[in-house]
C-alpha cells in the first residue's frame, strides 16, 4: 500500500496533467491486455485479405526494406555502362524500410509479412494509448481512449497499408508513457531518457517526431519548489530528452554524411516538400515537383534537396501573401477529411474498389476523424457547472467557440474543420480561470497536434497527415468536458 501511495504521488507531482491523474496509473493490466485483443482481430483480417502489391510510397518503403534485409543496405541500383552501381539512398526517411527490413528477416518477405506486423504494430499502438491515458485521466476514460483508438476505421485499415504512419505514432505516445511512469516511480531522469530513445527511434520513421521533445517538459513541470524549480526540471528532461533522440539519430546521420553527396539529419525531402507547398503551381497538397520548375540539373539527393530548399524560400520571398494565403487550404487538405486509407487501397486492388465502393468508405472514415476531432477539441474545456463567476464564464466562452467551429465546419459552405486543430493548443495553452488541468500529458498531446499543423501550414497538406496524431485526439476526446483543474483534481473527476 505505501509503494502504491508513493506511485501515486509520484504520477501527481510529475504532472500527468490531464483529467484527474488515475491513483493506480500503472494497474489495468487485464484492459490493455483485451484493448490489444480487440485491435489485433480487425487488423489481422485486414493485413491478410485487403493486402495487395504495395503502391505510391509503399512500393519504396518496401523495396528499401527488401534491400536492407539481403545486406544491400537503404540503397538500389544504378545502371552504368551496363554494370549495376551501388546507389545510396535518403531521400524518404529510413525507420519504416528498417522495422520492415528486421521483419522480412525474420519471418521472410511474404505477402503479408509486412501488414501482419502493421497489424501487431496497430494493437501495441492502442495499448500504449492505454498506459499513457492513464497518466491523463480517470481509469474509466482512459478505458474510452482505447476502444476509441482500437476501433478507429482509419487505424484500422492502415494494417493493408505500407505506410508510415502508425509507426511514428507509437513513438510519439510511447515517449511521453516512458517519462510519466518513470517520473511516477521517482525515476525522471531515466524516464526522460527513454523517452527520448522513443522519439528518436520515431523521428528515424518521421524526422518531425523532434518536434515534440521541448513538449517533455510539461510532464515535469508539477511538484513542490515553486516555479523557478519546475522551469528548471522541465529544462532538464526536455535536455535529457532531446541529446537522447539526437543520440539515436547521429548514427544514421554520419551514415549520411559518409555516402551521400552531403550531410543530412535523417532524409532529404525536407526541400522537395518545401518546394511543393510554395512552387507557382502550389494548390496546398501534393503536386509532383518538374524539372522546369527550378531544378534542372540532375545530382546527388542531398544537393538536389537544398536546390528545392532554396528554390522554396525564393518563392516565399517573392510572393509571401500568396504562400500565406495557402495556409488554410494546406489545413483543409490535412485535418478535413479522410481518404488516403481508401486511396491506397483502390490502387492496390481496384476491381475489389469500384468507385461506389470506395466513396461509402471515404465517407464513414472522414465522417469518424471529424467526430474525433470535435470530440478532442472539448479535451481542453472544462465542464460547465455551478462555479465562481470568473471561471465559469471564460470555460463557458471556450466552449461556446468550439461548438461553433463545430457547427461552421457541419453547416459552413466549406466544411472546414481544420479551425479545431488549431484551438486545441490554443485553449490548452491559455491561462483560462477555471479550466481543466491541460499541462503534462494533455499539454503533450496538444502539442503533437499543433507540431502537425504547423509542419503542414509550413509544406503542404494530405489527410493521410493528421493519422500521425490520430491517437492522441482519442486521448483528447476521452478527455472531453472535464472539471475545472482545482476541483477536478480533488474529486477525481469521475
Amino acid at each position: 500500500m505505501a509503494e502504491a501511495a508513493r506511485a501515486s504521488d509520484g504520477a501527481a507531482r510529475s504532472g500527468g496533467g490531464g483529467c484527474g491523474v488515475s491513483k493506480r496509473a500503472g494497474g489495468d493490466l487485464a484492459f490493455s491486455a483485451l484493448a490489444f485483443a480487440l485491435a489485433l482481430l480487425p487488423r489481422l483480417y485486414v493485413a491478410i485479405a485487403w493486402a495487395r502489391e504495395p503502391v505510391w510510397d509503399g512500393h519504396y518503403y518496401d523495396f528499401g526494406a527488401r534491400r536492407i534485409a539481403a545486406g544491400l543496405g537503404y540503397s538500389d541500383d544504378l545502371i552504368v555502362g551496363g554494370q549495376a552501381i551501388w546507389h545510396p539512398w535518403c531521400h524518404y526517411p529510413v525507420g519504416y524500410s528498417g522495422f520492415l527490413a528486421l521483419v522480412y528477416r525474420l519471418f521472410g518477405a511474404g505477402p503479408y509479412a509486412a501488414t501482419v506486423a502493421n497489424a501487431v504494430t496497430g494493437a501495441l499502438l492502442v495499448v500504449v494509448v492505454h498506459r499513457l491515458a492513464r497518466y491523463a485521466t480517470t481509469p474509466a476514460r482512459a478505458r474510452v481512449a482505447a476502444l476509441l483508438a482500437a476501433l478507429s476505421p482509419g487505424l484500422i485499415l492502415y494494417a493493408a497499408l505500407l505506410m508510415t504512419e502508425p509507426l511514428a505514432a507509437l513513438g510519439l505516445v510511447t515517449a511521453p508513457w516512458l517519462l510519466a511512469r518513470d517520473a511516477a516511480r521517482g525515476r525522471p531522469a531515466r524516464g526522460a531518457v527513454l523517452a527520448g530513445v522513443a522519439l528518436g527511434l520515431s523521428a528515424l520513421v518521421r524526422p518531425q517526431s523532434l518536434l515534440c521533445a521541448p513538449a517533455l517538459a510539461l510532464l515535469a513541470w508539477r511538484g513542490n519548489g515553486g516555479a523557478r524549480a519546475a522551469w528548471k526540471r522541465g529544462a532538464l528532461t526536455a535536455a535529457l530528452s532531446a541529446a537522447a533522440a539526437l543520440a539515436v539519430v547521429a548514427p544514421w546521420t554520419i551514415r549520411n554524411c559518409r555516402v551521400m553527396d552531403g550531410c543530412a539529419l535523417v532524409s532529404t525531402n525536407g526541400g522537395w516538400n518545401l518546394a511543393i507547398g510554395a512552387f507557382p503551381r502550389a494548390t496546398g497538397r501534393f503536386e509532383t515537383l518538374r524539372a522546369g520548375d527550378g531544378c534542372p540539373i540532375a545530382r546527388g539527393q542531398v544537393a538536389q534537396d537544398r536546390c528545392w530548399m532554396a528554390a522554396g524560400l525564393q518563392w516565399i520571398k517573392d510572393d509571401p501573401g500568396r504562400w500565406l494565403a495557402l495556409i488554410p487550404r494546406k489545413l483543409g487538405f490535412t485535418f478535413d477529411h479522410e481518404s488516403f486509407p481508401i486511396g491506397y487501397l483502390g490502387e492496390a486492388d481496384p476491381a475489389a474498389w469500384p468507385e461506389e465502393r470506395r466513396a461509402a468508405g471515404r465517407r464513414v472514415l472522414t465522417a469518424s476523424h471529424l467526430g474525433l476531432l470535435s470530440a478532442a477539441a472539448l479535451g481542453v474545456v472544462a465542464m460547465p457547472r455551478r462555479r465562481p463567476r470568473r471561471e465559469l464564464v471564460p470555460q463557458l466562452l471556450a466552449l461556446a467557440a468550439v461548438l461553433g467551429l463545430v457547427a461552421l465546419g457541419v453547416f459552413g459552405d466549406g466544411h472546414a474543420f481544420w479551425p479545431l486543430a488549431v484551438v486545441i493548443p490554443l485553449i490548452a495553452a491559455l491561462p483560462l480561470p477555471g479550466r481543466p488541468a491541460n499541462g503534462g500529458v494533455v499539454g503533450y498531446l496538444a502539442f503533437a497536434v499543433a507540431s502537425v499543423a504547423l509542419t503542414h501550414a509550413v509544406f503542404f497538406g494530405e489527410d493521410r497527415y493528421h493519422m500521425v496524431v490520430t491517437p492522441a485526439l482519442c486521448i483528447l476526446a476521452a478527455c472531453a468536458l472535464r472539471r475545472g483543474e482545482a476541483d477536478g483534481e480533488q474529486a477525481g473527476d469521475r
